[in-house]
């Protein structure tokens, strides 16, 4: 048997985010001509294996006499993967990882992945059990981090997150989603949006429930001057147009706006597009709100993005708080008088939330009050903020994590 394309392009993708350390949607985007069942088949695999990677080499580890190179351990997360995780049959999970071994030059290699791949298809699910799993599939400064509710929320990650949309005022909510109590609709995963009833007529757009409350924290009112900071891809610029907000999105990368404008365009809603540092732009005016969504270490939204625990280091969090300070001088500098702020992150991280407020000055904390989390009082902390994680809700099927506060200038 040959190398499928699915295998082909799984193999790369993986060896991009392990090795090379880019992001798995930046890979996928740089495969080149691939057909789309494919890209979606070898984006799914490979997402299982970062989901899973400890737990699939706890299994491959006893059927090894010694550690493999770091290629031939693509092959075997692989095709393991395939045999544990995704119920391929056996023998085409073992087929095409030799195949695939043989198409990257790994020939003398291809025994070996042939027989480990075989012996672990005989013990099948056997092979998973006994292990602590949530455990092994998390770096352990996540799980140090994330503190009691470390083994939840890596439980939580172990399925694929389900679909979130948000459905624009007015419109109808495609069929065979369920609405969440946050206001959200939510789809089984894998379900392609584009193919939803009413996409092209711009009536929803993707968002994770978490995602969504920010913006609605915030409350937009009808002719309210609001800037959004770090704004693309566009789903908070959205939310806040949609409520009849003026709305001036900034984001820096010239890329990621021209995405932001194309989703706006999409859904009808228009806003203000500015390409320019958050950091450093001056508009000339000061503004009734801001809605801060800071660059973070994304660790809240590894349900959806399993290539950010290979990515991320704890070092990075120090440049990541700085960079966080910088931004609310800034966002705290364009508000008038009693306007208010709207900090937030899809971190899990506790330096990236809470402890950012009080470097801010000028701005005083304001509480969310219980109603305005009534929907999800479990996520509203003892201080009044808001902290969700994906093993929030457990019942809808989780949320990704975010942390946000609310902050008025003095």
């Amino acid at each position: 048997m040959s190398a499928d394309a699915t295998r082909e392009a799984a193999f790369a993708l993986l060896s991009a985010v392990c090795d090379r350390h880019r992001p798995l949607e930046e890979a996928l985007d740089a495969l080149g001509p691939i057909a789309p069942r494919d890209r979606a088949a070898a984006h799914r695999l490979t997402a299982a294996v970062l989901r899973r990677a400890g737990t699939l080499d706890a299994a491959l580890e006893p059927l090894l006499r010694r550690a493999p190179p770091v290629p031939v351990r693509h092959v075997l997360r692989l095709g393991a993967a395939g045999l544990l995780l995704l119920g391929l049959p056996a023998h085409a999970a073992v087929a095409t990882s030799v195949a695939l071994a043989r198409s990257r030059g790994l020939d003398g290699f291809a025994g070996l992945v042939n027989a480990v791949l075989r012996r672990l298809a005989e013990r099948g699910t056997a092979a998973l059990e006994g292990l602590d799993s949530p455990r092994l599939d998390t770096p352990a400064w996540l799980w140090r981090a994330w503190g009691e509710d470390a083994r939840a929320i890596a439980q939580a990650h172990q399925q694929e997150a389900a679909l979130d949309l948000t459905v624009a005022p007015g419109a109808p909510a495609p069929p065979g989603g369920i609405a969440l109590p946050t206001g959200s609709w939510r789809y089984p995963p894998g379900t392609r949006v584009a193919e939803l009833p009413g996409y092209a007529e711009g009536g929803f757009w993707v968002q994770d429930a978490a995602a969504a409350l920010p913006a609605r924290l915030l409350a937009p009112r009808p002719g309210e001057r609001i800037a959004e900071l770090c704004a693309a891809p566009g789903g908070k610029t959205a939310q806040l147009a949609a409520a009849g907000a003026s709305v001036v999105a900034v984001e820096r990368d010239p890329s990621r706006l021209d995405r932001l404008a194309a989703n706006l365009a999409r859904l009808r809603l228009s806003a203000e597009l500015v390409c320019a540092d958050a950091l450093t732009w001056q508009p000339g005016e000061r503004f009734d709100a801001v809605l801060l969504d800071a660059p973070c270490s994304a660790t809240g939204t590894l349900r959806r993005h399993p290539d950010v625990a290979h990515l991320r280091r704890p070092q990075d969090i120090a440049a990541l708080t700085a960079q966080q300070d910088r931004l609310l001088a800034a966002a705290a500098a364009l508000l008038r008088p009693g306007g208010r702020l709207i900090y937030a992150v899809c971190s899990l991280q506790p330096e990236e939330g809470a402890a950012r407020l009080a470097a801010v000055p000028g701005l005083c904390h304001a509480p969310f009050g219980a109603d305005e989390l009534a929907a999800l009082p479990e996520a509203r902390t003892p201080a009044g903020d808001l902290r969700t994680h994906p093993a929030l809700s457990a019942d809808y099927g989780g949320m990704d994590g975010f942390f946000a506060a609310r902050l008025i200038r003095s």
